[in-house]
């Protein structure tokens, strides 16, 4: 009852859910189910994993592993325990002494490492997510029936808890996927009124690529697809190697920024400046490569000032969206990149911030703004 009760308080609120299922497996020893070798399999929604397997010895402790997508994780998934489980429904008793090797690929492993008995569980999520958890043991008698009575009361305390904490971690990886980091934590902390703006001093990015249009209405949607994800591929790395986010895709561009660091208001353009002339190389290398249908060029625009996040929209459907004046000016110094023929312009703002002497290329008109804007080149 202890251990159960420590599930749905103190494990709750844990944000390592490593410490969690090392907490939960050390408490069953200590009540005497002698689990040896834990394994732990968990759906995932996350872009660039299905899953997560967490993995716990008592001489590793919990380590973890991302669990990839694809018909080959498909295909060891359906000839393992955890699926059988799942299609059945059913706890699955194993006497390794007296099972086939090849009943499940994990028999062999089981045994060479001296394991005995083995049990897997399977627990489904509401939303339909099947998951699972195995123990193992090298005890000759097994976990006994004081430790299965012990398992059966407190595992639907634990899947309870997983599921909460995955239904949690789910919804901020969405939500991190598909806004950025500083939106979701702000939509999740409750800035969710249309009307909201927060405002962050930041050097902002703006990259463009020259003629998608023209490029995109050769190819089929499922390569046009293919050309934006290798496109950003090469963009988007060295803006988060420099500490900044990526906070819209806009078709084929995309606006980043990165932030200042209290005073120092020149290190993000900096910052700023070596992500966009990184990710100019990183274009050139893959059209030397051949990884584009055609080659493709680009237009980076760099500027300082503030980025500003705001609810915008009408009724129950709302964008959380970057909006204001220094946004839509680094918007329009892209559109100069092409007039200019220079792959990269930067504002007298971000320039204003910089250590170099960059080359002023003079003040140009550009749409939505009365003054002439003065750009400059590395």
């Amino acid at each position: 009852m202890a251990l159960r009760d420590w599930l749905v308080t103190v494990a709750a609120r844990i944000e390592d859910t490593n410490e969690v299922l090392t907490g939960f497996v050390e408490g069953l020893r200590d009540l005497g189910v002698p689990v040896e070798r834990a394994a732990m399999a968990i759906e995932a929604l996350h872009s660039e994993y299905a899953g997560i397997g967490r993995f716990w010895t008592p001489e590793e402790g919990t380590v973890v592993r991302y669990l990839p997508h694809g018909a080959r994780r498909d295909v060891v998934y359906q000839s393992s325990p955890f699926a059988h489980v799942n299609r059945t429904g059913e706890w699955l008793f194993l006497d390794l002494t007296e099972t086939p090797d090849d009943l499940f690929p994990i028999v062999p492993e089981l045994k060479e490492a001296g394991f005995r008995h083995y049990i897997v569980i399977p627990f489904r999520f509401m939303n339909g997510a099947e998951n699972g958890i195995s123990f193992a043991t090298r005890a000759s008698e097994g976990f006994g029936e004081q430790g299965l009575k012990i398992l059966r009361l407190v595992m639907p305390s634990f899947a309870l808890v997983t599921e909460l904490r995955a239904t949690s971690n789910r919804l901020d990886e969405v939500l991190r996927i598909y806004v950025g980091d500083e939106p979701h934590r702000a939509i999740l902390s409750g800035a969710i009124l249309r009307g909201q703006v927060t405002r962050i001093r930041s050097a902002i990015l703006f990259a463009d690529m020259r003629d998608y249009t023209r490029i995109s209405s050769t190819l089929s949607p499922e390569d046009a697809v293919d050309l934006l994800n290798n496109y950003f591929d090469c963009l988007v790395p060295p803006i988060e190697e420099e500490g900044g986010e990526v906070l819209k895709y806009l078709g084929d561009g995309l606006l980043a920024i990165i932030r200042d660091r209290g005073d120092d208001t020149g290190g993000a353009p900096q910052s700023a400046l070596s992500a966009a002339t990184r990710a100019l190389r990183r274009i050139e290398a893959a059209n030397n490569e051949g990884r584009f249908p055609v080659s493709i060029n680009v237009g980076i625009a760099l500027h300082h000032g503030d980025a500003a996040y705001g609810n915008v929209g009408s009724g129950r459907r709302l964008d959380f969206t970057v909006i204001g004046r220094d946004v839509n000016l680094a918007s329009r110094i892209a559109d100069l990149n092409k007039r200019l023929g220079e792959p990269l312009l930067m504002s007298k703002s971000f320039v204003n911030h910089l250590w170099g002497n960059p080359t002023c290329l003079g003040s140009h008109r550009v749409e939505g703004f009365e003054e002439q804007i003065e750009v400059f080149k590395p």
